[in-house]
């Protein structure tokens, strides 16, 4: 039976997310939240699961001595990377008065312009809260059974901004159009939470321990 780890550095809603992978497993993968680097290695696969500051996130991620654990875990593993675990993948970050981030995708983290309004005229509100769409920018087994254009749950002040087309996975518009999803190899990361988002999350989640890059 395959491990997989979600990566516990103090900081996040760890069981939320492993009970979601757990409940999409059906018993055919073990699910261990763990901060311990031996755990990770010994992982086949690792969902990083991010919350609250990107600044605060990585500083807790090196007094942890997991940065260097994270980065051998990303060169080989198929990893998911929720929330701010898509962003640190990123070359920098607005966030915290700016901040470098682990440079595994090339690109950078924004801040949404406050007061902006939408298409209909309605002025948007800073954090991006709630339910949206996403569109499918490619094929990937991660996508499987899941319509283009389907809902997730989002909840972020800062958005990805990739500089290279070819790692945009998916879309969505909330006062500018930004990536809501990325790819690269072995690694695929979402700016929704899927542990939020009912049937349309446990379908990724469910293709994620099925997936084979």
């Amino acid at each position: 039976m395959q491990t997989v780890a979600v990566v516990d550095y103090g900081m996040s809603n760890l069981r939320s997310v492993a009970k979601a992978l757990e409940a999409a497993a059906a018993g055919s993968a073990r699910v261990v939240i763990s901060g311990e680097p031996d755990h990770l290695r010994a992982a086949e696969r690792v969902v990083f699961p991010g919350q609250g500051a990107i600044g605060r996130c990585l500083s807790t991620l090196d007094e942890h001595g997991l940065t260097s654990v994270l980065r051998e875990c990303l060169r080989g593993k198929p990893y998911l990377g929720i929330c701010l675990g898509m962003q640190c993948l990123l070359d920098r970050s607005a966030e915290d008065g700016g901040t470098a981030t682990l440079g595994i995708v090339p690109g950078e983290v924004r801040r949404f312009p406050d007061g902006r309004p939408d298409a209909g005229g309605r002025r948007c509100k800073v954090p991006h809260m709630g339910w949206n769409e996403v569109r499918q920018a490619r094929v990937h087994p991660l996508w499987r059974g899941i319509d283009d254009g389907a809902r997730f749950y989002f909840v972020h002040s800062y958005y990805a901004d990739p500089a290279e087309a070819r790692d945009l996975a998916g879309s969505t518009d909330y006062i500018v159009p930004f990536a809501s999803a990325i790819a690269r190899d072995n690694l695929f990361a979402v700016q929704f939470h899927p542990e939020k988002s009912q049937r349309n999350g446990l379908a990724l989640l469910r293709n994620f321990l099925d997936w084979k890059p």
